[in-house]
């Protein structure tokens, strides 16, 4: 991998792992566009990690929280609103940790293809507009129930298959079931941060068990790079998605669906 590729890469892994547009369809498609070779599983590892450390900087004060509901419940006390969180997110990161083991190999063979994301991309654009413009908008995470995480974390399976966007479908599941704009985002990326930790401790095992050789200074530039700029896309979508909602996103993955279309007929 040159350097021009995993600096441009690192910067579209970061912008679009937090925005509801696919980041794994991204990083399928733009390679393909401009006839770069695959980037590699290392390249995967360091990107996520980088991700990762933005949501808990971002967060970090969610984090504090959910960790001491994390110890309410081990006392076996969920009375508050972030033991319900810390339970909530625990369970629901299980359906995309168990459908991950399972599916990722096949997933990775059989639907890495532009076709593939064409459909997912506009599939999932109806589906978010009609969560934004239908979705009660009245709850908020004061109010969550486990039973909303674990249908939320159900949703984020889908998210396996490229093209889906994680974080677009846990906010169209969140939305869907009342809650406004800004607290299905806030859970979705809370939720987004156990489910890339495994998903990228598990590849990291896998990497250093291959015994390729590995570039960790330029991976490591790489992380730095994606996680800037999933601090930047966190800080923007967080500041300003009450008002925006997820229509132009909508829109984008429905423009994007079309030209991947024309060029493939």
């Amino acid at each position: 991998m040159t350097g021009l590729q995993l600096i441009v890469l690192a910067i579209i892994q970061g912008l679009t792992e937090f925005l509801p547009v696919s980041s794994s369809g991204h990083l399928i498609l733009v390679p393909s566009a401009l006839g770069w070779s695959d980037q590699g599983l290392a390249f995967d590892v360091a990107v996520h990690f980088g991700s990762l450390g933005a949501i808990v900087v971002y967060f970090r004060r969610d984090i504090v929280l959910l960790l001491r509901g994390g110890m309410q419940v081990l006392g076996a006390k969920v009375e508050t609103v972030e033991s319900r969180m810390a339970l909530g997110i625990a369970l629901a990161t299980i359906p995309a940790a168990i459908a991950g083991l399972m599916l990722a190999g096949w997933i990775e063979a059989n639907l890495r293809n532009p076709a593939v994301i064409a459909c997912t991309l506009s599939g999932y654009a109806i589906l978010m507009i009609a969560a934004d413009r239908l979705g009660r908008r009245t709850r908020t995470l004061a109010t969550i129930r486990v039973t909303d995480a674990v249908l939320i974390g159900l949703a984020q399976t889908l998210a396996l298959v490229p093209g889906t966007s994680r974080s677009g479908v846990t906010m169209t599941a969140a939305m869907a079931l009342g809650f406004d704009r800004q607290d299905a985002a806030r859970f979705s990326f809370l939720l987004a941060a156990p489910v890339i930790l495994l998903a990228s401790g598990y590849e990291l095992a896998r990497l250093i068990a291959t015994d390729v050789p590995v570039a960790w200074q330029q991976l490591g530039i790489g992380a730095l790079i994606s996680g800037f700029v999933a601090y930047l896309s966190i800080e923007f979508f967080m500041r300003f998605v009450s008002r925006i909602g997820l229509l132009p996103f909508a829109i984008y993955r429905l423009a994007l669906a079309a030209v991947i279309v024309y060029v493939l007929v």
